[in-house]
Order: C-alpha cells, then sequence, then structure tokens
C-alpha cells in the first residue's frame, strides 16, 4: 500500500524535530508500506470490484488491522480499551503524554468523530498529536463500506487548522492500492489482518 499525501492540519511548535514524531513518522509509514494484498505479494494489488452488496467490493477492517499487526510489532499500544479515547493505536512518548492514530473504517462522521477525538485529548494534555489514515477516492471505490476519505473530509481541513495548538501534530495520512487486477480475490470483510502483511 503506498501513501499518496500527508496532510498537516496541524504542525506547531518543535514537535515535528523531535525522536518521538521522527520514530512515529518512519512506524507509520512502514506498517503501511507493509500492508499487501493477496498473502505473500510485495504489493497492494486490489480486485477492481465495486458495489456495497454481499459478494461485491473488498473488505475495510482486514486492512486496517494489518495495519496495527505492524504498529504493535513496533511497540505501539493496539488495544483501544487500553487508551482514555478509544483510538486505534498510541505511542507512548518520551515526554508525559502518547500519540495517537486511527485508521478510519468507519463513514464520514466517523472521522469527523475521531478528529474531534484527537483535539480533545490534545486539549485536555493527553496527546501530543494524532494522525487519521484514510483512504483516497481512488481506493474508497472499491471498498465495500462507505468509509470517510481524503477528498471528502477537505472543506474541513481550514476549521481543524484554526484550533490553538502551542506544540504538535495533527496529520491526515491518504493511502491507495499499488493497483488493480481481476483476477485478484476480494478482500472479505472476514479475513484476518495478519494474511495482509
Amino acid at each position: 500500500m503506498r501513501i499518496m499525501n500527508i496532510e498537516y492540519l496541524i504542525d506547531k511548535g518543535d514537535f515535528r524535530h523531535s525522536a518521538d514524531w521522527i520514530k512515529i513518522l518512519s512506524d507509520i509509514k512502514a506498517s503501511i508500506d507493509k500492508v499487501v494484498w493477496p498473502a505473500g505479494n510485495k504489493l497492494f494489488i486490489l480486485n477492481p470490484s465495486k458495489g456495497r452488496g454481499r459478494g461485491e467490493g473488498n473488505g475495510v477492517k482486514p486492512i486496517k488491522d494489518a495495519c496495527m499487526v505492524m504498529l504493535k510489532s513496533r511497540g505501539w499500544e493496539t488495544e483501544e480499551r487500553k487508551n482514555p479515547y478509544r483510538l486505534d493505536a498510541i505511542k507512548h512518548l518520551s515526554i508525559k503524554n502518547y500519540f495517537g492514530l486511527e485508521w478510519e473504517t468507519g463513514n464520514i462522521s466517523s472521522t469527523h468523530r475521531a478528529i474531534n477525538r484527537i483535539l480533545l485529548a490534545h486539549q485536555e494534555d493527553s496527546l501530543a498529536g494524532g494522525a487519521v489514515i484514510v483512504p483516497t477516492r481512488s481506493l474508497y471505490r472499491f471498498l465495500t463500506d462507505r468509509v470517510g476519505n481524503f477528498e471528502e473530509l477537505k472543506p474541513y481541513f481550514p476549521l481543524w487548522r484554526s484550533q490553538n495548538w502551542e506544540n504538535g501534530i495533527l496529520a491526515i495520512f491518504a493511502v491507495e492500492h499499488d493497483g488493480t487486477d481481476k483476477s485478484i480475490p476480494r478482500i472479505s470483510k472476514g479475513t484476518d489482518g495478519r494474511a495482509l502483511v
């Protein structure tokens, strides 16, 4: 899987130059890069099936789960019940708080809630920053669920940029498949995320 864009909605203070952020960015990039399909492949190639019905499109949650497997292997906590904002993954920092990450598998409203949770946690001094991973519209059309996507979020970027942060990062990672092939099996909703790494 490839990263098409990293949109920094908030980039304040010296956090971007910290050892914590350098490691976080490396972990996120590597974990996205390691998401492949089908199993054993070096790239993320999708069956170009479209549709939301039974037997149509590709599952969403297994793609997220594959990224979480990689982040966990790099020291991230991926059990959402172990952090106060129920984020998909958190990374404990050298300073007192942590960095949060969400891989969006819900609709656009769910994406807004995820970003709001990150903003609230930062406001309460629990998060130094956060990131949300969403598909591009190009990837979105091959997924079974109506997931929030990068292009759908763009109109709200000015609102999130206006938040008052002194130090920290809020970023959106837009991800996309490496290609399509009709002979490749679809990703079902029940596929184990470990099969995608």
